[in-house]
């Protein structure tokens, strides 16, 4: 009972800092034209562009992006970039745990630099690629991952609809992930003797196979991998280099569009094993730098 207690007061907590955070999301979707221009993802400045964007905490930019590459609008780098950048979930459910806040800025700059390099160095090595035109008839907008922001299930649109029954909807999901998260995770832990012991398991060798793992769950195309890492996180089962590997894998519903073109096989398994390989490296570096400077 006491878990159960915890988690459900956990979520709670988080619960209208959520709900504001997409409120102001659907504001910026709906309100900016970032996600109307397909033109801003080409040229020379499009994986700089593309991490930029793929930061913005949802996963409607990997989708649209996703979109945009399989039509031959953007290049491969520029793809790569939005999906290494793309966090889903995560940023917003640190930004509403005061306690882990501490840990945006960090990760934002690691998955920053880590998008961009991979961007420029994927176009580099294909210089050849080339690139569709884009014209009329094949607009492409971004749209929030989850369906609570299609118009099927909440008819036509309004401001009403838009602006406060689609984030709390949204709210709600996310918050229901994190209420069975912190559940497993409350459980998991007590069973295990407490976070300072599971810490210290950590310590042990976890440091440098954790992110191997978080990898794998990253690349889980739903908003609860993005959701399940972080709650690991928070709850002190893994450490911040393997919540960073883990969420430089995590491009959300982008790869789920991508394999639809099964035409493209290879290439699409080719670039999850890029991500993969980007995010166990990743993992293993911000660990073992966090180690060697006795911050962990």
């Amino acid at each position: 009972m006491e878990i159960i207690l915890d988690a459900f007061w956990d979520t709670l907590k988080l619960f209208p800092f959520l709900f504001l955070i997409y409120v102001l999301m659907e504001i910026l979707e709906h309100r900016t034209k970032l996600t109307q221009s397909q033109k801003i993802l080409q040229g020379g400045f499009a994986p700089l562009i593309g991490s930029a964007t793929g930061l913005i905490p949802q996963c409607g930019f990997s989708v649209m992006a996703a979109k945009l590459y399989d039509r031959g609008f953007i290049r491969t780098g520029t793809i790569l970039a939005v999906f290494i950048a793309t966090s889903d979930e995560a940023l917003i459910i640190l930004i509403s745990d005061l306690s882990a806040a501490h840990a945006v800025m960090p990760l934002v700059l690691i998955k920053l630099l880590a998008s961009i390099g991979v961007g420029y160095l994927a176009n580099a090595i294909l210089p050849k690629e080339k690139l569709a035109k884009v014209g009329a008839g094949h607009d492409v907008q971004a749209h929030f991952c989850c369906s609570e922001h299609d118009g099927g299930m909440l008819g036509e649109n309004s401001d009403f609809k838009t602006y406060l029954v689609s984030p709390l909807l949204h709210s709600l999901k996310i918050a229901a992930y994190l209420l069975i998260v912190n559940l497993v995770f409350g459980y998991i832990i007590d069973i295990a003797g407490g976070v300072d012991k599971i810490s210290a398991n950590a310590m042990e060798g976890g440091a440098y196979v954790q992110p191997l793992i978080t990898g794998l769950i990253g690349l889980i195309p739903n908003c609860a991998s993005s959701v399940i890492l972080t709650g690991a996180y928070t709850n002190g089962a893994i450490l911040f280099g393997s919540l960073v590997g883990g969420l430089c894998s995590n491009a959300g519903l982008g790869l789920v569009v991508l394999f639809k073109n099964t035409k493209k096989l290879k290439r699409n398994i080719l670039l999850v094993l890029v991500m993969y390989v980007l995010a166990v490296a990743v993992g293993i570096a911000v660990n073992g730098f966090m180690i060697l400077l006795n911050m962990i």
